[in-house]
């Protein structure tokens, strides 16, 4: 908070950060066509194709799908940019770590000045058997650290969201990971799942694509 007093200013870092948000919001008008995608991932070749990744994996899917390519860094991200029936979409792929997201999506709905709602967020999900694709129009972060950072960050949660089943606390049981979910989601799909990725991945650029040409109720309709 800040106080004036005395002729002194007594600030802290949440005061501050509160006050720059509201400058922001006060003098820099929101752009309502264009939409930031952030697939989540740890960066580095050491998390390449890990479970953790698949948002990363699915963006640079789209990407490739609509003639992008991930040239640029900014926002503390590399980004691609691509068109889709008349919309700007800025696809994200965060340099953070994954528990520090919330620093790029702070970052990227500054940088190109987006409100809440024009964010939608893609990443993997333990809860939900391989291969799942679900659609959210909002909600908390399911004890995800990438969506806790972000929502904190934010303060919000009412962004859209795409969730991918990675496989359950149960599978990692059964790969001998023993119920280590740090150890599962930091390891790499096997080759019989990779065989089943190729089509979840193109579904969820599909939902991806729905839910931003269409609308997030059109897209949990056809996709979940």
């Amino acid at each position: 908070m800040v106080s004036l007093g005395c002729g002194r200013v007594k600030t802290d870092v949440a005061g501050l950060y509160w006050l720059a948000k509201r400058w922001y919001s006060t003098i820099i008008p929101v752009v309502v066509n264009t939409s930031v995608v952030m697939g989540l991932g740890n960066p580095g070749p050491a998390y390449a194709g890990t479970r953790h990744n698949i948002g990363f994996r699915i963006v640079d899917q789209f990407a490739r799908r609509n003639g992008g390519r991930f040239t640029r860094t900014g926002a503390r991200s590399r980004l691609a940019e691509v068109q889709v029936d008349g919309l700007r979409i800025i696809l994200a792929k965060p340099r953070t770590f994954m528990n520090l997201s919330g620093l790029a999506a702070v970052s990227l709905t500054q940088s190109f000045r987006i409100p809440v709602q024009n964010l939608l967020v893609v990443y993997d999900e333990v809860a939900l058997p391989l291969g799942t694709v679900r659609v959210r129009a909002a909600g908390g972060h399911g004890g995800h650290n990438g969506m806790k950072s972000i929502i904190s960050a934010l303060d919000s949660a009412e962004f859209a969201r795409i969730r991918i089943g990675i496989g359950t606390t149960e599978d990692a049981t059964e790969q001998n990971y023993n119920g280590s979910l740090v150890d599962y989601v930091l390891s790499r799909f096997t080759n019989a799942e990779e065989k089943v990725l190729e089509e979840v991945i193109d579904r969820a650029c599909d939902a991806l694509e729905c839910s931003l040409t269409r609308g997030i109720d059109v897209a949990m309709n056809r996709y979940n």
